[in-house]
């Protein structure tokens, strides 16, 4: 499987403080694929996400991007925040402007593309977004799931190769969380590498096609959702609770279970259940 971004033996501890907030964390990220890191919050999720732009830099170790060792230069790490997107868990941390249209020309602009581009790909990415009526509205009128919105549409104006998302869902209603969800379908079928750090077993079962776990600045389990999950003994020795669909299943009739594959979905589940009530 080929990776997009490392982590090898990556150290890094903040300043002020005794443990390590990544330890030894060895961490590959698939190309192409829908990833999510799992782990509580302490576990390093974050951490590696602002070691993946440069933000931080490792004490030990190194990553790499497509296998080459990042650089650290002033050039080299601008390229690098083109190519790599991320978006914070509070849209406040990143949007600095006064609008929509103002806020996501700002990268373009500091990226030194031309005054008619920006125009374009700003006025281009609200549409494809549904944030075009919202353009010249001020930030602090939008809510919380339209802010977060934004601040994606800010990154993704930059074309980036790879996406990083922290808690993206957190305190979104329902509605919003779906909505985000099927933009982050749409953004992943054009070709992005898409990672999510959450701590939401549920949403990390049903949206990705790899899993990795992180705990105390490691990387301790890896794989498709499946198999990953399966291990139940081992999530709840790191605090981890099982997908409430992968708990549903396992309450089932073995008569019902034998054979089938674990529904990713609810809409899996009812066909299974539907298809169950016909063979009896």
């Amino acid at each position: 499987m080929k990776s997009i971004m490392e982590a090898l033996e990556v150290n890094y501890q903040y300043p002020g403080s005794a443990a390590d907030a990544l330890n030894g964390l060895t961490m590959s990220i698939p190309e192409g694929k829908r990833t999510a890191i799992c782990g509580h919050n302490g576990s390093g999720k974050s951490t590696f996400f602002l070691h993946a732009v440069g933000i931080h830099r490792p004490a030990a170790g190194l990553l790499t991007w497509k296998g080459t060792p990042l650089s650290y230069d002033r050039k080299q790490l601008q390229l690098l925040r083109q190519r790599v997107g991320l978006v914070f868990q509070d849209p406040e941390q990143q949007l600095i402007l006064n609008t929509p249209f103002e806020d996501i020309s700002y990268g373009l602009r500091n990226a030194r593309v031309p005054e008619d581009e920006i125009r374009v790909r700003t006025l281009h990415i609200l549409d494809s977004m549904g944030l075009g009526q919202l353009a010249d509205t001020p930030l602090h009128h939008l809510s919380l799931g339209q802010k977060k919105r934004v601040a994606l549409a800010g990154v993704l104006v930059l074309r980036p190769e790879l996406l990083l998302l922290d808690e993206p869902t957190a305190y979104l209603d329902r509605s919003s969380e779906r909505q985000l969800l099927e933009e982050l379908s749409r953004i992943h079928e054009s070709g992005i590498t898409v990672v999510m750090a959450t701590h939401d077993m549920n949403l990390a079962y049903a949206w990705a096609d790899w899993v990795l776990v992180m705990d105390r600045g490691q990387c301790v389990m890896q794989g498709p959702p499946e198999e990953v999950f399966r291990d139940e003994a081992r999530l709840q020795a790191l605090g981890l609770e099982l997908p409430l669909l992968l708990e549903l299943w396992q309450a089932l009739p073995e008569a019902m279970r034998n054979g089938v594959a674990p529904p990713r979905s609810v809409e899996e589940l009812k066909r299974v259940a539907l298809q169950f009530h016909y063979s009896c």
